[in-house]
């Protein structure tokens, strides 16, 4: 029974028509769409860090057909109490709308969001309190750039395919 399970597995993978996104490497659908592909400025350090990772993720070719823009939203907040009312813990947030439009035309293809959270633990050192927070934004950045260059490879890929 487990050979035939085995033997069948092929089929019905084909049958699903699973195919890998970034297929045909720095040629492929998702990767050509992606380098022409102009990503806006966005405010503030934690747009510094997304717009670093999508530019480095995305490698532009200097001839952008679309634009990505994204709007940023950083949030931290405070819970569970020690018994002199201190806060023990925070949840950074951040929140990415993004939205991408043909240049020529100014047709939207995507208007979504991406959201990731991370836990900081407050300590009586408010060095190592701040140095958490910015840890935690540089790896919260690094996920929602990471969520966006998925979403825009998808894309790409279901483009490609009408």
């Amino acid at each position: 029974m487990r050979r035939l399970a085995l033997l069948l597995l092929p089929l019905s993978l084909a049958a699903c028509q699973l195919a890998p996104v970034y297929s045909g490497g720095s040629t492929g659908q998702a990767q050509t769409m992606l380098s022409d592909i102009e990503v806006a400025p966005i405010p503030d350090k934690a747009g510094f860090l997304v717009r670093d990772r999508l530019v480095e993720r995305m490698n532009p070719s200097g001839n952008p057909v679309l634009k990505l823009d994204v709007a940023l939203d950083d949030d931290i907040i405070g819970f569970g109490v020690r018994g002199d009312n201190s806060i023990i813990r925070e949840r950074r947030t951040l929140r990415a709308r993004y939205r991408i439009t043909e240049i020529a035309t100014g047709k939207v293809l995507l208007d979504t969001s991406a959201s990731a959270d991370a836990g900081v633990d407050v300590v009586s050192s408010e060095y190592a309190v701040v140095a958490a927070e910015a840890t935690a934004l540089e790896r919260l950045s690094k996920d929602i750039a990471d969520q966006i260059v998925a979403r825009l490879a998808l894309l790409a890929r279901s483009r490609a395919a009408e």
